[in-house]
């Protein structure tokens, strides 16, 4: 088994003509680079090197060596960095309305183009996206949040919309009941100060932190939800003589440079975001 340090020493002689060069090359000492072409000498079983001119050159064994020794390198380099590729992920938090339909474009060409790279997609709420991305564990987020929070790389305008069964209307119950993402969720804020400033009763009817789940339970007229206005279905209406709601907005904010890969990303998800949410 040949020491792959011996080749690189050995193919540093033969490329600088100098013991002493060769070490400055691969960050050793003459005599360091001394013994160890004597221990390959020895494991061949012949010598390698010429040393009787001006410059070391290479013994009719060692041209034979040469060529191989530079193949073994490379492979050892492609093998490394393929490796390195494929243990370092790029994590990506994106909202529900994202995650299916729209994204899967834009990942399937990231692939086709990063193909040792490993996507690993989190979808969630936006402030869990959040604190996920806070404490580490993503590179790339896409998350709702308050208008002007942060130094996101882009933002865009989420307008909100109160929105109802056009089949079953829950708007004229009272209490009137409310269709929300858990207590953390942005857009349940939003709807219970709204309400309460209007002095209008509610209560909490149907609690899910799936986008989809809650869209069906307005659709069937379980209660009245406050939703981007955009992912109106349309079998629901959107109430527009209600109280009026602060837009939120979709902002993406990236992590420590992962080079190409995630610049590369980020950009193709800056495209998609213009083409669904518009001007930024």
């Amino acid at each position: 088994m040949l020491d792959p340090q011996l080749l690189r020493s050995f193919v540093a002689i033969l490329e600088t003509g100098s013991f002493t060069r060769a070490g400055e090359r691969v960050h050793l000492t003459q005599s360091t680079i001394s013994q160890q072409m004597r221990r390959l000498e020895q494991q061949l079983g012949c010598p390698l090197l010429d040393r009787s001119g001006r410059t070391v050159v290479a013994t009719v064994a060692g041209e034979k060596l040469l060529g191989l020794a530079r193949r073994i390198l490379a492979l050892l380099a492609q093998a490394g960095e393929r490796v390195s590729e494929a243990s370092q992920p790029l994590r990506i938090g994106v909202p529900e309305d994202f995650v299916a339909g729209v994204m899967a474009p834009v990942l399937a060409a990231f692939a086709r183009q990063y193909p040792m790279v490993r996507l690993e997609v989190q979808s969630g709420l936006s402030h869990e996206l959040w604190r996920s991305f806070e404490e580490g564990g993503l590179d790339l987020a896409l998350v709702k949040q308050a208008r002007g929070q942060g130094d996101p790389v882009a933002r865009w305008r989420e307008p909100l919309a109160w929105v109802d069964s056009r089949d079953w209307p829950a708007c004229g119950r009272d209490p009137v009941p409310l269709v929300v993402f858990p207590s953390e969720g942005l857009y349940r804020r939003q709807l219970t100060e709204a309400l309460d400033a209007k002095g209008l009763r509610w209560h909490i009817a149907y609690v899910s932190a799936s986008l989809a789940s809650l869209q069906g339970a307005v659709s069937a007229g379980i209660g009245v939800s406050l939703l981007p206005a955009r992912l109106l279905l349309p079998d629901q209406v959107a109430l527009t003589d209600w109280p009026q709601v602060r837009s939120v907005e979709l902002a993406l904010h990236l992590g420590m440079d992962k080079g190409e890969p995630l610049e590369g990303l980020s950009q193709a998800l800056i495209r998609l975001c213009d083409e669904v949410m518009g001007p930024r």
